[in-house]
């Protein structure tokens, strides 16, 4: 009897010790990326058509550039939502952009799917992403296999934080602005971008987190929010006494993150705190920005958060861990020089991390 007491209670304290310890990531060397040699991984290509629901007419979907990508591991492979833009004799930011899909087996070589998975189409949400298009994703899925897209809708007027739904990363159903219900519409009509949901690893998945009830995601730009939701799909951001955004951080004078800080891939908890991979923007203003880098460059830094405390931050880079330094990176729509990072996953015993270069290409960066 008492051994079998002794063989219970063992049993408990291996399950409760491997459940606890598959809920957060142990280490990622951030310092240790390196570009691969094989580098941009996807570019742009005037053989993809697509018969456009808005335009009426078949379009050269990726005719333009294709950068900022979401990565996500499915069925084995690394899985990249991209965003590809059509009309390369448009102006920065007058084209549209749709957002395709590719897959690798190896998370170097890519296959890309035929047509566009989200895109403009005459829906109810065309009010805010037509003309501009679907932009800039980051994905994440839930336990039961929920695949969510953060993305912004842009319909030349005001960028809008969306979100859409899917089982298997081709169907999508979008559920409109991210903050549209919150506080009976009063960022219904701000601009918002870059949404990053936090997520905590659940045996070999990344999946989104459940912090006191809700899920959590870092978003913005010009500082970053913390915004909460009981659905994933309907959020609610921070305010501080004012009733105004609160942020979690802010630009810096003088630093990489001088005039933006960006949020990238999905936040992840991990044995470091919470870890939020971010994009900074130097300032175009010399007084203001890090001498290190050239004005209006974007480079990659990271923020790690209390995970008992989602505001407080334990520590912030000083200095950026991807920076552009290959010709693509440097050349092409934004010609300041751009590594801007939205996709990070674990992959065969590596970390793998997608980055848009210059608005025109995919780059890629590994580190063990």
């Amino acid at each position: 009897m008492q051994k079998r007491v002794l063989l219970a209670l063992l049993l408990f304290v291996i399950n409760v010790s491997c459940r606890t310890s598959s809920t957060s990531i142990s280490h990622i060397d951030f310092n240790n990326f390196q570009k691969t040699s094989v580098n941009p991984v996807l570019q742009a290509d005037s053989t993809f058509v697509f018969d456009c629901p808005m335009k009426k007419m078949p379009i050269k979907w990726q005719r333009a550039d294709v950068f900022n990508p979401a990565a996500i591991v499915k069925d084995d492979k690394i899985m990249l939502m991209y965003r590809a833009e059509d009309n390369p004799k448009a102006h920065l930011g007058g084209r549209t952009s749709r957002i395709g899909l590719a897959e690798s087996t190896d998370g170097i070589h890519f296959k890309k799917l035929p047509e566009p998975v989200l895109f403009p189409s005459e829906d109810a949400f065309s009010i805010y992403d037509a003309p501009g298009g679907c932009e800039d994703p980051r994905v994440v899925q839930t336990e039961d296999g929920t695949y969510i897209v953060a993305y912004t809708a842009w319909n030349y007027d005001t960028p809008r934080l969306s979100i859409a739904f899917s089982k298997d990363l081709i169907h999508w159903d979008k559920k409109g602005p991210a903050f549209y219900e919150a506080y009976q519409g009063k960022f219904r009509n701000m601009a918002s971008k870059s949404g990053s949901i936090l997520t905590q690893k659940r045996g070999d998945k990344y999946v989104a987190a459940k912090i006191n009830g809700k899920y959590w995601m870092y978003w913005g730009e010009h500082g970053v929010n913390l915004a909460s939701s009981d659905n994933l799909y309907d959020w609610y951001p921070e305010l501080d006494e004012n009733k105004e955004l609160k942020y979690v951080i802010q630009t810096r004078k003088g630093f990489f993150d001088s005039n933006l800080t960006e949020c990238g891939p999905p936040a992840m908890i991990t044995d470091e705190g919470v870890v939020l991979v971010y994009n900074g923007k130097n300032s175009d203003e010399k007084f203001n920005a890090s001498s290190e880098y050239p004005l209006g460059t974007y480079t990659v830094g990271k923020v790690v958060f209390d995970p008992k405390d989602l505001h407080t931050v334990i520590s912030r880079s000083d200095k950026s861990f991807l920076v552009p330094s290959l010709p693509h990176e440097l050349t092409g729509q934004y010609k300041a020089g751009t590594t801007f990072a939205e996709g990070l996953v674990f992959f065969k015993g590596k970390w793998f991390l997608y980055y848009g270069t210059a608005d025109s290409f995919v780059g890629l960066a590994v580190s063990k």
